[in-house]
């Protein structure tokens, strides 16, 4: 059986995020270990486009970045050392006004011994959610996660994420996991967003796990008085809240880079952090728009202006290459 490039990758990506040992994981996939590590070692050295069946005829060069380009986007990847590739190419488009993709930004990076690891480390959850979200601020996401301060001890941070943009509405550190932490954070986001203020013909749901706090009496009944409905996700299945689980690993990622002795620190560095990850990081699964990008309704005119700069990019490296052919 022949399976497309993107199958390839799902596979290579399931493998590397799966708890379980390799041959298990590829036997419960019904794939050969032998396979998978041929379709490893061509990702490995040439990226997405390299798990493509290879073509019996030759391939067409017109296409071909121009030297000058690949050097100003090796330039362009030093100077911001911390982004992917997927993010590197997107940034690069949008400042450069010069189309990349990211196969190409790959093979770039990687001939210029920049690149030392596969870049995706995805855990895949294995059920999507099943009432899709179409708006913002139809689903909210809340969860708890945890931060020790030294000489200070546990503290736990309260987060809304939009289910839809996942844009950080807000967010709260906290001494304790309550149902009036829960609250205090939701009332932060009514006000952030307007929904508590603005006559809305349904008031965002909020998705959260079966912790005590979630089941609590005290916050059911203060969700009634806001005419908020509450949706839990089954027990031992944190995939249900897997945006806002992912928002957790990406965001202690950087801030767990440092230690922290005032509480104040803390709030700063993820302050700081949710400013980065709002307005700034390019996410993969909106189509590499920021959060706020979709949260304002930015992102369609964004990604509309990027085809505009690739139909323009592709037109100019034809042009060059029927020139050179001349």
């Amino acid at each position: 059986m022949r399976y497309p490039a993107s199958e390839k990758l799902e596979i290579i990506r399931t493998v590397e995020g799966a708890h379980l040992p390799v041959k298990q994981t590829l036997d419960m996939l019904s794939i050969p270990r032998s396979t998978f590590y041929r379709w490893y070692d061509l990702y490995v050295d040439g990226g997405f486009d390299a798990l493509a069946d290879s073509s019996p005829r030759p391939r067409s060069v017109w296409n071909r970045i121009p030297d000058v380009r690949r050097d100003d986007l090796i330039e362009f990847a030093l100077e911001h050392e911390a982004l992917s590739t997927r993010e590197l190419a997107v940034k690069y488009t949008d400042e450069k006004r010069y189309f990349v993709s990211e196969s190409s930004a790959y093979r770039i990076l990687k001939a210029a011994d920049l690149i030392t690891a596969p870049d995706y480390v995805v855990i895949k959850a294995a059920n999507e959610f099943t009432d899709k979200t179409t708006a913002i601020n139809e689903m909210w996401q809340t969860d708890f996660t945890y931060f020790k301060i030294i000489g200070w001890g546990w503290y736990y941070l309260s987060t809304i994420l939009d289910d839809y943009s996942r844009y950080i509405i807000a967010w709260k550190l906290c001494t304790n996991m309550r149902a009036e932490d829960v609250t205090d954070t939701i009332e932060l986001a009514l006000t952030a967003s307007g929904c508590g203020q603005a006559t809305v013909r349904h008031k965002p749901r909020l998705l959260s796990d079966n912790g005590s706090c979630y089941i609590s009496d005290d916050l059911a009944e203060w969700l009634e008085g806001q005419s908020m409905k509450h949706v839990r996700g089954a027990p031992f299945h944190p995939q249900t809240q897997g945006k806002i689980e992912r928002w957790h690993q990406t965001m202690k990622n950087r801030v767990l880079l440092e230690n922290y002795y005032l509480p104040g620190d803390l709030e700063r560095q993820i302050g700081a952090f949710v400013e980065y990850y709002n307005n700034q990081r390019y996410h993969e699964s909106l189509n590499n728009v920021t959060p706020a990008d979709v949260y304002f309704g930015r992102d369609k005119a964004i990604l509309r202006e990027r085809q505009k700069i690739k139909k323009r990019t592709i037109q100019q490296r034809r042009l060059q290459h029927q020139k050179q052919a001349a």
